[in-house]
């Protein structure tokens, strides 16, 4: 069987390369097949492939089974193109998915023109709807990796999966760009930085598609929430931005481009609204910059009820029908309605009285077609799952632990309090050590991921892992508190039981959750947590803090009385064991923070701020000398090692450099500590005097290197002209005369352009 299996990936690979010789062949034919295609569709045919429905309207209400009447209602009377979600109440098995796909394969086969349905799911870290398949750390734990070889191979498996599930299409890479540390979406992104996330992005979106989205082992993939979407004000989901043109197009707009050139094949827009436009009314944006500026060829859908919301939230269409009209006329593709059928009939009608060119319709319907054709949709959607034999497979788990082992980070080791010794007795507290669903967090099974514990509950959480590791007996335990309620009796508890333990591994976080359920009104950790971390700081015992959260929440209050820090943001299934193994030594840490941890809730400033978010003026002071005001907990790409890391003989090339000129950089870099170890090379640029306020340092290259104790390697790096630029006041991307500094650790070099 193993010889068998490996002729057959040979082949795939094969037809793979032939493929990428005769692309333009390909889509000289898909092309010519879309034409004809469209030529014989009737309007309310090319109304349906625009639209989109969820799963539950076709299901006996409160009940997962569907309803032949009404798919036949939505495939066969309004000709729909697509559907997404679920089925009630939760992820089913791949066979599950397999029978879901033959019950709308069989409607959709009855139509005149047996246009297959486009299924679309939100494959957020993993094929994480359905059971048994394999869940990797959510996205900010993949960024805090820096590492795009594994964001690239957990992106490939979870097409594996989701094909194996029989679905073709997964609404994933977020490549959000988070300015509030507070918004409830920002696990789904790669952090903060531009860079870090175009690069996240193009591996993922490689991995998911592959060079061939019509592989039985790849995915279409859907980059989102084209654009803006993290920056809200109030740092809520769905709340306005206010950004300038010149701010989009420096730090959003390149992220786009990156994944475009990648080979996304689909786009969904974001929800919010940005200067007072929501972002699905704007043509300027959809059309002008992303069709047209950008090239994007792929298909445009709208997030949840979004052109509904057009009307009913933000009140720039009087009825639902003129919300139709301003959203397809700015340039969306399908929308996902997504629970009737208004958006049909009110496009039908908007069509037949000339206010929506027919033009557009066929834009719209030839992208949707074409994609479905790459997809090999027509050639049939069920998948075969002797084709499958590595679904949740012991090798694809350990690519998931490899992932959750290498993005827990660690940010403070006082003292060396880690590793610990497996003899010790540990007391291990707090309300997210022992909970699947703390490890893993929304978009998992179900939307805000609260069957976790139920479906996952083969996995172990980190108390399990813990456990299995130094043995029960070494290790004590106790909830100590609920994430937000208060209770002094599980306190107590936590602290009498503290006494028999020499160390004490603290595991606080948030609760599940994802979108607008995951708002918040304050930063901090919640009250009940801080409360127990300040009760157990008073035994005067080393104190191991391992947070289990989406975004940073703040924890001043206490962080000064723990020994040690790790952040394992949200890991997926194997992160228990993965940290279990850190905590005792058997692996050697090496994730980064992909984000500024803030410090307060008023100093939220990122990493690459101005140079005038860095000081604050000392008003009681008489000579008024200035005082930082830039002091966050921790700072984007911090990230600890039982190793130690020596920087040396940082050189460039050139020291003087023209407007054509590349530049080359080599470090050394090597291993000072006893233990085998991986480092994250981050190379930042400083612009030190530009029209444009500069920023303080970017990133703009990183390398993950593998080095044995006492073993040095040269890293090398090469700058080019885009490097240098940023976007002026005339929407330009332009790079200035003057002197540039290249910072790599704790060494630095300037050169200057002439």
């Amino acid at each position: 069987m193993k010889n068998t299996i490996t002729l057959l990936y040979s082949f795939i690979l094969c037809c793979s390369v032939a493929f990428g010789q005769n692309s333009s062949d390909k889509n000289t034919i898909i092309g010519k097949k879309v034409s004809d295609l469209l030529a014989k569709m009737t309007l309310e045919e090319k109304i349906g492939q625009m639209t989109q429905i969820t799963l539950g309207t076709f299901e006996d209400k409160g009940k997962p089974d569907l309803v032949e009447t009404k798919l036949a209602e939505g495939i066969q009377k309004y000709h729909i193109g697509s559907i997404l979600n679920t089925p009630y109440p939760y992820a089913p098995t791949a066979k599950g998915w397999n029978d879901i796909m033959t019950a709308i394969s069989k409607v959709s086969n009855k139509t005149r023109l047996k246009i297959p349905v486009l299924y679309g799911i939100d494959a957020i870290h993993g094929a994480s709807y359905t059971q048994g398949a394999t869940l990797f750390p959510q996205q900010i734990g993949m960024a805090a990796t820096f590492n795009t070889e594994i964001v690239k191979k957990g992106a490939e498996i979870s097409a594996y999966e989701t094909r194996a599930s029989s679905i073709p299409w997964v609404f994933s890479p977020d490549l959000d760009l988070p300015r509030n540390p507070a918004w409830s979406r920002i696990w789904e992104s790669f952090g903060e930085d531009v860079y870090l996330t175009s690069r996240m992005g193009e591996a993922m979106i490689s991995g998911f598609e592959g060079g061939d989205i019509g592989s039985k082992y790849h995915v279409a993939s859907c980059m989102k929430h084209f654009i803006g979407y993290g920056s809200t004000t109030t740092g809520k989901d769905r709340t306005p931005s206010i950004i300038p043109e010149r701010v989009l197009r420096q730090f959003d707009l390149p992220i786009y481009q990156a994944a475009i050139k990648a080979g996304a094949k689909s786009v969904m827009i974001s929800s919010g609204e940005i200067n007072g436009t929501p972002v699905h009314a704007s043509k300027y944006l959809i059309t002008d910059v992303l069709k047209k500026e950008l090239g994007f060829p792929g298909v445009v859908v709208t997030d949840w009820k979004d052109i509904i919301y057009l009307h009913t939230r933000h009140k720039v269409a009087e009825s639902n029908r003129e919300a139709v009209k301003i959203a397809v006329l700015a340039g969306i593709d399908m929308s996902m309605v997504p629970e009737n059928y208004s958006f049909c009939i009110d496009l039908l009608d908007l069509v037949n009285k000339g206010e929506i060119p027919m033009s557009r319709i066929d834009d719209a319907v030839s992208r949707i077609l074409k994609m479905k054709m790459e997809l090999n949709l027509f050639e049939g959607t069920i998948a075969d799952s002797k084709l499958y034999p590595k679904f949740g497979s012991p090798e694809f788990i350990k690519e998931a632990y490899n992932a959750a082992a290498e993005s827990i980070t660690l940010l403070k080791n006082k003292n060396a309090v880690l590793p610990l010794n497996k003899n010790e007795k540990i007391l291990v507290t707090g309300p997210t050590a022992n909970s699947m669903v703390s490890l893993n967090g929304g978009w998992t099974y179900t939307w805000q991921g609260d069957k976790t514990d139920e479906l996952a509950g083969d996995k172990f959480t980190i108390l399990e892992a813990l456990q299995n590791k130094a043995g029960a007996a070494n290790i004590l335990y106790t909830k100590g508190a609920d994430l937000m309620l208060e209770n002094d009796q599980e306190i107590e508890n936590a602290v009498t039981l503290a006494k028999d333990a020499s160390k004490i591994i603290l595991c606080l976080g948030e609760k599940n959750y994802t979108e607008t359920p995951g708002d918040i009104s304050s930063l901090y950790i919640s009250a009940s947590q801080i409360k127990l971390a300040l009760a157990l700081s008073k035994l005067n015992k080393p104190i191991v803090l391992v947070l289990n959260e989406g975004r940073p929440r703040i924890i001043s209050d206490f962080e000064d009385k723990m020994d040690a820090v790790i952040q394992c943001y949200l890991p997926g299934n194997e992160g228990g064991r993965a940290l279990a193994d850190i905590l005792y030594g058997d692996v050697n840490p090496s994730g980064r923070l992909p984000y500024n941890y803030p410090r307060y809730p008023n100093s939220l400033e990122k990493y690459n701020r101005k140079y005038t978010e860095s000081l604050a003026t000392d008003e009681q002071n008489d000579d008024a000398k200035y005082q930082r005001s830039y002091q966050p907990q921790f700072e984007f790409g911090t990230g600890l090692s039982y190793s130690t890391f020596t920087y040396a003989n940082l050189k460039i090339d050139k020291t003087e450099i023209n407007a054509t000129d590349e530049i080359a950089i080599s470090i050394d870099v090597t291993n000072t500590g006893k233990l085998a170890g991986k480092e994250s090379v981050l190379l930042y640029l400083s612009d030190l005097y530009a029209s444009i306020t500069p920023e303080v340092k970017a990133l703009k290259r990183f390398e993950k290197i593998n080095l044995a104790a006492n073993e040095t390697k040269t890293v090398h790096f090469t700058l080019n002209q885009k490097d240098l630029q940023f976007v002026n006041n005339d929407l330009k991307w332009v790079s200035e005369k003057g002197t540039f500094k290249i910072t790599i650790g704790n060494l630095s070099q300037q050169f200057l352009l002439k």
